[in-house]
């Protein structure tokens, strides 16, 4: 398995500030290159961030518009379920029309769903919003990433970019968490929605200033049955492990939809082998290091939802602790995720390459996670939940943005968009999946530790802390096997993508 090149790692749609062939720049100046990361970055942490925001707003939003426990879950899940199974198609839209031009209408999109569901009069409408939040988000994120992928050239400045990028994407649900108890306990629970126009403007603002529109010389057509295919595939795995959390393993609509989810992904790859343009070209994952960081997101984002999560039910139920001071308790972790992830692109990976840095991260995290399993109801945070949480944070620090940077490494302009989404994918996939999964292994848990004890308040809480020790221990297990499998697929050294500027292109298989 080889590696192709290309004479320049410049993208159609980005100038890079180096000399180059001259082609079609979408920023004005190379000195507007860190503006442009500060636009995605704020773009990015919006939809990162809105898959938590509204976790803590929840009850607010269910008292007030009159929705059952039942149905709460569909506010989560309406989200997941678009953005998840749209990306690929957000990310190859992209790649057809334009990377400004899909970042500007997802913006617009985002703002004006995220506008219809803060004022959401009814638990239908509020629904419905999300859903469009998600579908806007799947067109937002992978065009975002892309731009970063494509402005970045320079080895150097792209470690930094991607460091930063990467510290945002790992951050970014706990900075929800955070902001969503802020919000909802001093103003409203419709703010955790209106706050997202306040990004959106901001982020429209310096795009349309900073971004032109380029020219793709050799754009794609638009792989139709790929996307059906891909689309529906998806939906249907994280349709059935949200069925999960209601229904058991046995009924037709947990299996029958994960069972018709995984046949339409099969029938996904094998068309891709044979589609004139594909939607996912088979040389974006047939590079060994970029199909490891594609698997290290989809584990990683398993890992890291089901901790915020399960984490957050222990600090409000067992420890009482209220919206605000729950997100507070995340900073440390938020800060050492930030810290690790810009030194690791620096420091570490250009001089050791993936190969050591992700399988640690991995073994962190495992660690982190069975360390969480002996929280008790007489746990502090200080002593107890702050030190598991600071080795995440290292820990996820070494994975979010050495995989980011090498998932979209050395890509073809004209596949930057489907790679980077294959990026928010795999990590939406992932937390969908491992939210669904945990809480469903945690409440089995849960009811089989209380099954023939008297009922009282006390089994009760002890029900609860046994099932967030067996979600600790199913999440470390995760992060074992991501520790097997990425110590296995990538390739010792640093990759030619990241040590050479002009090593651009897709794997040649």
């Amino acid at each position: 398995m080889a590696r192709g090149t290309q004479g320049t790692s410049a993208g159609s749609d980005v100038g890079s500030g180096t000399k180059r062939p001259r082609r079609p720049s979408v920023v004005d100046s190379s000195n507007h290159r860190w503006w442009v990361l500060g636009v995605v970055a704020l773009a990015q942490l919006m939809v990162v961030l809105d898959a938590t925001i509204v976790n803590i707003a929840l009850p607010s939003a269910q008292t007030a518009l009159g929705f059952s426990n039942g149905n709460r879950q569909w506010i989560v899940t309406a989200y997941a379920l678009a953005f998840g199974s749209l990306l690929l198609l957000g990310g190859r839209l992209a790649d057809l029309i334009g990377r400004k031009r899909t970042f500007l209408i997802g913006l617009i999109g985002f703002a004006v769903a995220s506008a219809i569901g803060g004022g959401a009069p009814s638990f239908e409408v509020l629904v419905a919003a999300r859903a469009l939040q998600g579908m806007f988000g799947a067109l937002l994120a992978p065009a975002a990433l892309s731009l970063l992928t494509t402005t970045f050239t320079d080895p150097g400045e792209r470690a930094k970019a991607f460091g930063i990028y990467g510290a945002i994407a790992g951050a970014g649900g706990a900075v929800g968490l955070l902001l969503g108890g802020l919000l909802t306990e001093y103003l409203n629970w419709r703010w955790c929605l209106y706050v997202n126009l306040i990004f959106a403007v901001i982020a429209f603002i310096g795009g349309m200033r900073l971004l032109r529109a380029g020219t793709q010389p050799d754009r794609p057509t638009l792989d139709l049955p790929g996307a059906i295919l891909v689309s529906g595939g998806l939906f249907c795995i994280v349709y059935g492990f949200s069925n999960a959390e209601r229904h058991p393993w046995s009924a037709p609509s947990t299996w029958g939809f994960l069972l018709v989810g995984v046949v339409l992904l099969v029938a996904f790859v094998w068309w891709q082998g044979r589609a004139r343009q594909p939607l996912l070209p088979l040389r974006v994952v047939g590079d060994r290091d970029r199909g490891a960081s594609f698997l290290a997101m989809f584990i990683s984002g398993a890992g890291m939802f089901g901790v915020f999560l399960f984490l957050t039910y222990y600090l409000q139920r067992t420890l009482l602790y209220s919206p605000v001071k729950t997100g507070l308790a995340f900073l440390p972790m938020v800060a050492v995720i930030m810290i690790v992830s810009v030194t690791t692109t620096n420091l570490l990976v250009p001089r050791y390459g993936a190969k050591p840095i992700v399988p640690t991260g991995m073994l962190l995290s495992a660690g982190a996670m069975a360390w969480l399993t002996a929280l008790d109801r007489n746990s502090t945070y200080a002593a107890h939940v702050l030190p598991p949480l600071l080795v995440l944070g290292v820990g996820l620090g070494m994975i979010f943005a050495t995989g980011m940077n090498l998932a979209t490494a050395g890509v073809k302009p004209r596949d930057a968009g489907v790679a980077s989404a294959m990026v928010n994918t795999s990590q939406q996939v992932g937390g969908s999946i491992g939210t669904s999964l945990f809480n469903t292994l945690a409440t089995s848990a849960a009811t089989r530790y209380a099954a023939g004890k008297p009922p009282s308040a006390a089994v009760a809480a002890q029900a609860q802390l046994h099932s967030y020790s067996v979600a600790y221990w199913w999440a470390s297990g995760f992060f074992a096997v991501g520790f097997v499998v990425t110590l296995l697929l990538y390739r010792r050294g640093v990759p030619a993508s990241l040590s050479d500027p002009t090593a651009q292109g897709g794997a040649a298989m």
